[in-house]
């Protein structure tokens, strides 16, 4: 049997989540994440994430990430336009395939995303 996904907002904001080690690439703090897993079900991959301060670069994207960000602050550094952006809650970004530039995350962020 299928069925519909609801968290409401304030369970998004404490929503527990799993620890999982130090973020892939990182080259700057110790940016722990943990995440939690929604809708297995779906298409792509869905969930809450959160991170600790760090940063890492992110070099030609494979896939698509739709994420909204709960709370915190980074950086996004794009790439090919220079341009870099703090991000805090209530931002929402779509960073495309093939994207390539970086995250600093100076306060943890949490996040809501969905990868495909």
């Amino acid at each position: 049997m299928t069925t519909f996904t609801i968290i409401k907002s304030a369970a998004i904001q404490s929503l527990p989540l799993n620890p999982a080690g130090q973020r892939a690439g990182a080259d700057k703090g110790d940016p722990q994440i943990a995440l939690q897993q929604l809708a297995p079900e779906a298409t792509g991959s869905l969930g809450v994430w959160e991170c600790q301060p760090g940063g890492w670069p992110v070099v030609n994207r494979p896939d698509t990430e739709f994420t909204y960000i709960i709370s915190g602050v980074a950086l996004l550094t794009d790439d090919a336009s220079g341009e870099v952006v703090e991000v805090t809650g209530g931002d929402l970004i779509i960073l495309p395939p093939g994207w390539t530039g970086r995250w600093d995350v100076l306060e943890t962020v949490r996040k809501v995303y969905a990868i495909y």
